[in-house]
Parts: C-alpha cells; structure tokens; sequence
C-alpha cells in the first residue's frame, strides 16, 4: 500500500461520519443508509452515527438496513434525535440492531407491533405467525447486542412505546445525549466488540462528515409518499386524457406520460389497491363523456364518486403514513370538479352562441345596398363581399341593411335601424 494511501485512510480514520434518516422506512431509505456504511467502511471512518426519526416503514427495507448493520466492520451508533423524533415500529428494529444506540431526550421509542402493509387484512392466524416473527428477529437483535429482551418482545406484543430516559433504565437505549457534540463525548472511550475483535472509539472533538441523500435517492424517497404517488397518478390520467381530446397539443401528453410512469413507479412501491387505481380511471373516464354527452350532470356525480371511494381505497393500510390525507383528497376532488365545471360551461356557452362563420354567421351583419333592393332583388355589400339579396321593404341605394335570413346564396335583408 502506498504511503499516501495508508496517510489518507488514516486521515479519514479520524473522522465520524453522520448520516440522518427521517421519514418512512421504504427501499429510498434502506439503500441510503446501505451506501452510507459503505462509504463509511471504505474511508475507515472512527464510527457512523444515523441519525434516526421514523414512523416506521417497509419490513423488507427494514431488513436490509439491520442485516447491513450486523455486517458492519465499523462501529454504528444509532441516534434517535432530535427532541421529539422516534423510532417507532421498524425504528426499533434498526436501534435494536446498532452497536451502540442513543437518545436524545425528549425523543421516544416502541409500537413495534406489525401492521398489515397490503390490500387485504391479516387473519387471526397469519397475524400470529407474524407477530411471532417479528419478536423473534427483535430478540435475536437484543442477544446480539446485549439488551433487553423482555421489553423488545413487549415492543412487538403489546406495542409498549417509552421515552428516552425510561429507555435507560431499561437497557433498551445505551446513551442520552443531546446533541452531536456531547454524543461523541460520551461515546469517547467506549469499547465495542466487531467479529471478535474489541474496538475502542476515540471520538471526542473528531470532526464530524455528513452523507447526504444523492438526487436519486431524494426522489426514490419522494415517491414513496402516498400523496405524491396519488398526485402523479392523477396528473398522469388527465394529461394523457387532454392529449388524446387535443391531439397536437404535445405538452399535456409529454408531461401526462411522464407522471404516470412515475406514478405507477410509486405504486410499485406502496401497498397499492389496484381497485381504487379503477375507480380512479373511471372518474377521468366519466369526466370526460359528460363533455359531449348530455347527462344533466349524472356523469359528473358519477365521476366525483368514483374519485372519492378510488381515493380512499388506492392504499388500505393500517399505518397512517400509507394512506393519503383527507386534506389531499379534497383539494384535488375539488380542482378536477371545477376544471370539469368550468369546461362544461364554455360548452354551454358556445351552444347558444350565434354563429360567426358560414352561411348562418352572416346573420345579423350589416351591410350598403349598392343598388336599389326590393322583393325582385338587389346587390349589398356585406362583410367585404357583394351579394344578391332580396326585401319586404324597399330599399334605397347606399341605405345601411341588416341581414335576416340566407337562402343558398340569396340574402334578406332589412333597412337597418338608425341609432
């Protein structure tokens, strides 16, 4: 190994780095942290410290994380920070499974207990096997790292959740800390064992490296959002829909097409329920027949309806985070009935609208009789063109005439009111 190389490892040595996690535990997440270890190992980093606040998330993402944890040839200090954040559900899991975990105060831990992610909900027994499960992996976490067992299962069972002092007392977190700096005093000088080999950190006044989220994983993250996911969904369905109704158009088809991969991308990521992406369909589907079908406004009802139940339905899970906010929901019900509404309107208008082109547009047009006209017939001039017309009245040359009716090409005219 070259001297500058073993300079430059050593310079990273002395270095710890920190990584935050804050929102759902999904496949954005996992690969992040996965990537920051990663880089951590490579740079023979002092320790990694994630920085965790969650709700909890997808149990196979979760997965990843700790298994990548548990192979880690570096310290991990998980750090549930700051005041006010949790590691709730698959947070403790991932607490559980570092060599080190700690706790802001202020912070809480627990409610691990699983929750049905998918479309339909858990029997008694299928419930039970992954309860079971669940406590298994989190108490084989708690023998890995020496802590507490009855309370990793109580987590699971009975979905026990407490905060961060009670945590201390328990075993369940090992340090208190309240920020980075008086965490890396604390963690100075402790002793972690990694493949039978005892490590002692030296972390105090290191400085400390950020890993921050690569533009794909922003937007891996972002899609998993239920909200965002449903919003792409729509915006994909009616860009298409206005595409195909305006060919030509180009934009709403290029940004529509674009959205709705997207969207289906997001769906693959979330508990989807793939009757509430019909209904959805059946909305736009109906919104755009009451554009040319004359319905009085049942299609529209119809269309608001199957919004609303594809809304509420597209992710049926047990977990609040996995389901779209009513907020959401009634915002775009009501931009999607008003851009119908007010579609429907200008049609209405245009219907009763007098005709400005043809043979029926020129009714209404005035007009110069350029010879005398009566009912044996005469020549005006109207909108730029000479015409032969006929009238009831007799009409002198250069008198101003208004057009009442067309024949083929014969117009009728009057004499125009003097205003």
């Amino acid at each position: 190994m070259s001297p500058f190389l073993v300079l430059l490892l050593s310079l990273n040595a002395n270095v710890v780095y920190v990584t935050e996690m804050d929102g759902v535990i999904s496949p954005a997440s996992s690969s992040y942290i996965v990537r920051t270890i990663n880089i951590a190992e490579k740079n023979q980093a002092e320790c990694l410290i994630i920085k965790l606040d969650t709700p909890g998330g997808l149990d196979e993402s979760m997965r990843m994380i700790t298994k990548r944890i548990l192979s880690s040839r570096i310290p991990i200090v998980v750090y549930v920070a700051p005041r006010g954040a949790r590691a709730a559900s698959a947070g403790v899991f991932i607490l559980y499974a570092s060599h080190i975990a700690a706790m802001a105060p202020g912070t809480n831990i627990g409610a691990a207990h699983p929750v049905s992610m998918g479309q339909q909900k858990m029997d008694s027994v299928m419930l039970a096997k992954v309860t079971n499960d669940a406590v298994a992996y989190l108490k084989a976490l708690a023998k890995t790292r020496g802590r507490n067992l009855k309370w990793a299962e109580d987590a699971v069972r009975k979905s026990v959740s407490v905060d961060a002092e009670t945590a201390r007392k328990l075993g369940v977190c090992d340090i208190i800390a309240e920020n980075e700096t008086q965490l890396l005093k604390k963690l100075n000088g402790r002793k972690i064992e990694i493949d039978d080999e005892n490590i002692v950190l030296y972390t105090n006044g290191l400085p400390i490296r950020k890993i921050k989220m690569t533009l794909r994983e922003r937007l891996l993250l972002l899609l998993t959002n239920p909200n965002i996911a449903y919003i792409l969904l729509l915006l994909g369905i009616y860009g298409l829909f206005f595409e195909l109704q305006n060919p030509g158009a180009i934009f709403p088809g290029v940004v529509g097409g674009i959205c709705l991969i997207l969207g289906f991308y997001a769906l693959h990521l979330l508990p989807v329920n793939y009757a509430g992406v019909a209904l959805i369909f059946l909305s736009a589907i109906l919104f755009i027949l009451d554009i040319y079908i004359t319905s009085h406004g049942l299609l529209t009802i119809g269309g608001v309806i199957s919004l609303v139940l594809g809304s509420l339905i597209l992710f049926e899970s047990d977990v609040p985070y996995l389901r779209i906010s009513w907020e959401v929901i009634m915002i775009v019900v009501v931009i999607v009935v008003g851009f119908v509404v007010f579609i429907l309107t200008l049609g209405i208008r245009a219907q009763f609208k007098r005709r400005v082109t043809g043979q029926e547009g020129l009714i209404g047009e005035f007009g110069v009789a350029k010879t005398g006209v009566d009912s044996r017939g005469g020549t005006v001039f109207v909108r730029g063109e000479f015409w032969s017309a006929v009238s009831d009245k007799v009409i002198k040359k250069d008198q101003r005439v208004v057009v009442v009716g067309v024949e083929k090409m014969l117009l009728k005219v009057e004499p125009a009111s003097k205003e």
